[in-house]
């Protein structure tokens, strides 16, 4: 949510970000808010000359007491009973006007910073750079779930009995290589300095409208009847939400947290063969990093994150690039995005394992995240990028791992999380 001072003095550069966002259907929003806001100020200043002028009669009333005037005082008293019901009427009217303004600025998107390229949709993101020489084996790689059965690492039948479409039993040694994944992503993050934290799995609806925009809520998460709570789809959200109210002390900025939760996504739109494997589905697991800062210090901080996914995934030997999200693509909240996409030598080609971004202060607006310095009271800004999301990372480390013969490699920095093995064999028949 952006400043309403700021679409109040520079409209036009609200409406011109609107467009390079491809959104044109909201430009009449700001012209609305811009109306309501008018007659919010109007109301407030009204109210202010009523509450001044009760303070004005209030004391004058005093004196008529003290001065044994007793009719002129009651006649005041009646003057002040009269505008305390109108002063009731505009607090009333400015309440509600403000609650529509609210709902207004929560759908008119953030300001995107101007490196973002202009684009309508996900086929108009740009390769940044490429971190390690894609290899293709001299044999056909398998498909990632014909990998995990030869070692007898998945079961989506019993988990289509137990649970439907989109869950997934890991057994075995993919179970082990998948949770090594995860406690090592979390110690390197630890390594980098940030505190590790397992937060609440659930969250409140006020913490939700403070994270996301409606439309991601809808397609993403998922509601626990009779309850104010939805089950996370990233722990960033309960980690940011942590802070939710609170003015945190400058000096212990940055705040760097990384989290470990599991995830839960309705992922609407799966189809294809990759149904049959766990590209796409409903519950994961997740090593999430967030950061709160300064202003000035967000976009050192937005490469700096990125930058760790890429190392993380390059120690394990998986080939990854970076592809800046462009305008139409990025989220409303967004001020610049990027994913860190890993080498699919069976499909030749990339595909998302992680994704940074910068929100500015717009998740601090919302949900009231302020610190206090020289220069008095103001939003932090946050930010958030996936350190791994598996089974999707660990897509990408079976297929840039395996062997002609259906063994997997394991790398050295993922050793010490499997009992020291150098590699996990396909199971006797």
């Amino acid at each position: 949510m952006i400043d309403i001072k700021f679409l109040r003095e520079q409209p036009d550069a609200v409406k011109e970000n609107i467009r390079k966002k491809f959104q044109e259907e909201k430009l009449p929003l700001v012209d609305q808010v811009i109306a309501l806001d008018a007659k919010v100020r109007k109301a407030k200043q009204e109210g202010d000359d009523l509450r001044a002028l009760r303070n004005k009669i209030s004391k004058e009333i005093g004196m008529l007491m003290g001065q044994g005037r007793k009719e002129e005082a009651e006649a005041k008293k009646a003057e002040v009973a009269a505008g305390a019901k109108k002063l009731e009427e505009l607090e009333a009217e400015e309440a509600e006007l403000q609650e529509k303004i609210t709902k207004i600025m929560m759908s008119i998107p953030n300001i995107i910073d101007p490196s973002v390229p202009i684009g309508k949709d996900d086929s108009e993101n740009v390769e940044l750079e490429r971190f390690g020489e894609p290899v293709t084996p001299d044999f056909e790689v398998p498909y990632h779930a014909d990998i995990l059965e030869k070692i007898n690492g998945l079961d989506k039948d019993s988990a289509g009995r137990t649970s439907g479409n989109g869950f997934y039993y890991l057994m075995g040694d993919a179970a082990r290589i998948h949770s090594a994944m995860i406690s090592y992503a979390r110690d390197f993050m630890i390594d980098k300095g940030f505190t590790y934290c397992i937060p609440p799995f659930m969250i409140r609806s006020s913490v939700v409208n403070g994270v996301m925009s409606f439309a991601e809520m809808d397609a993403m998460m998922y509601k626990i009847e009779g309850e104010d709570l939805f089950l996370i789809g990233t722990s960033e959200h309960s980690m940011i939400g942590k802070f939710k109210g609170q003015i945190v002390n400058e000096k212990s900025l940055p705040i760097t947290m990384t989290s470990y939760s599991p995830c839960f996504r309705k992922e609407v739109g799966s189809h294809g063969i990759e149904e049959r494997g766990v590209y796409r589905v409903h519950q994961f697991e997740k090593q999430e990093m967030i950061v709160l800062c300064k202003p000035e210090d967000s976009m050192e901080w937005y490469n700096k994150m990125w930058s760790y996914t890429v190392e993380f995934f390059r120690s394990l030997d998986i080939p990854v690039r970076t592809l800046e999200c462009c305008s139409g693509d990025l989220a409303d909240l967004k001020v610049k995005s990027c994913d860190v996409e890993a080498w699919s030598p069976r499909q030749q080609k990339y595909f998302e394992v992680g994704s940074c971004s910068t929100l500015g202060d717009a998740q601090a607006r919302r949900l009231g995240i302020r610190t206090k310095g020289e220069n008095g009271t103001y939003y932090v800004h946050t930010l958030n990028n996936t350190v791994l999301a598996s089974p999707r990372g660990l897509i990408a480390f079976l297929e840039n791992n395996v062997n002609a013969d259906g063994s997997i490699r394991i790398p050295k920095a993922l050793r010490p999380y499997m009992g020291g093995k150098e590699l996990v064999v396909p199971a006797a028949k």
